[in-house]
């Protein structure tokens, strides 16, 4: 019996030592430093869909020693770093708050990840807003919604060719004594000969062919530094160092034009907010609509403005086709 208890004691003690030795190699491996916190912000809703970024809300953080605020994004997006030493067990409070929805308070404490690893989704509830009419009174009717906008997109279309001929005239058989130009041995007197085209404003020669096509072909040499990118200006040169030689010149033409066209789609709709995306290349971006039965224009412009709803736009540079999407929530007095 004291056997066992000996070997309990012996087995509960190495517990207790390996135990430590991990917390020590572990506190060892942490490098206390700033911590960076970064999250979303978005609107507390059973429906996932209703669940719509929150912009403008302010994001404090604190660890009862230091703290640092910054603002959401469009997209709902916050990144904050606390400055100096944050402590492996010390609690971070993050606070967030916005106008138009109630305060929300997160905790959590400073583990052994790497900072800035973890996502903080801060679900804020709204504050349920007073209708701007009187309550006997009827909410306007938004409906038969589009959205207009102009896509610039550049095209270009083969609109025919240009052929001409030149000539290197020479005299074969005629020494070069070192006068350049000379043949590529240095043997014989030689000519050049050259060309130059223009394919006109917003024009380009593509495509472009140089050929020996009369004389003493085998004793020419066609140089295609002028015209083998192509562009609105080429030039073709040719060395002739026997008798006169002729030269044909085969280039297509394209034109650069870039057109306009007006684009419709529709929004989808959650709730009392509206979405829909638009291309890069979009400009002139409008929303018909019909309130109350009357057909209606209303362009957004740079301010993103309408009458009947606040709109916020996010473009994100990092996704490949670089999207605008816009979101228009009713303002008070309104409904879909």
């Amino acid at each position: 019996m004291k056997h066992r208890k000996i070997l309990g004691w012996v087995i509960a003690g190495t517990a207790v030592a390996a135990t430590a030795a991990i917390l020590v190699l572990r506190l060892h491996h942490w490098n206390p430093r700033a911590m960076t916190i970064q999250g979303a912000v978005i609107r507390r809703d059973t429906d996932t869909r209703k669940q719509l970024p929150i912009s403008d809300a302010l994001v404090t953080a604190s660890d009862g020693e230091t703290s640092a605020t910054t603002e959401s994004d469009a997209s709902g997006y916050f990144k904050l770093t606390l400055p100096g030493v944050v402590w492996l067990g010390r609690t971070v409070n993050l606070n967030f708050q916005h106008v138009d929805y109630e305060p929300l308070d997160l905790q959590f404490r400073a583990s052994l990840r790497p900072a800035g690893r973890e996502l903080y989704i801060a679900a804020m509830t709204p504050i349920p807003q007073q209708s701007a009419i009187a309550p006997e009174g009827k909410r306007s009717v938004v409906s038969n919604i589009r959205v207009r906008y102009t896509v610039n997109s550049q095209s270009e279309e083969n609109i025919g060719s240009a052929v001409r001929t030149f000539q290197a005239v020479n005299k074969g058989n005629v020494a070069c004594n070192g006068q350049p130009p000379c043949s590529p041995d240095g043997n014989w007197k030689a000519s050049a000969g050259s060309i130059s085209l223009d394919a006109g404003p917003d024009n380009e020669f593509r495509n472009v062919r140089a050929s020996c096509i009369a004389g003493p072909c085998p004793f020419t040499r066609i140089n295609s530094s002028g015209y083998v990118i192509g562009g609105r200006n080429i030039t073709v040169s040719a060395l002739d160092w026997s008798d006169t030689a002729t030269f044909l010149v085969d280039a297509e033409v394209y034109h650069t034009a870039i057109n306009s066209k007006v684009r419709e789609s529709y929004p989808v709709i959650f709730g009392q907010a509206l979405n829909f995306t638009v291309p890069p290349t979009q400009e002139g971006v409008s929303i018909e609509a019909e309130i109350d039965g009357t057909p209606m224009v209303f362009p957004l412009g740079p301010e993103l403005y309408l009458s009947w709803a606040t709109c916020t736009a996010i473009t994100n540079p990092a996704e490949e086709q670089n999207t605008s999407v816009y979101r228009c929530e009713l303002k008070p007095g309104y409904r879909f």
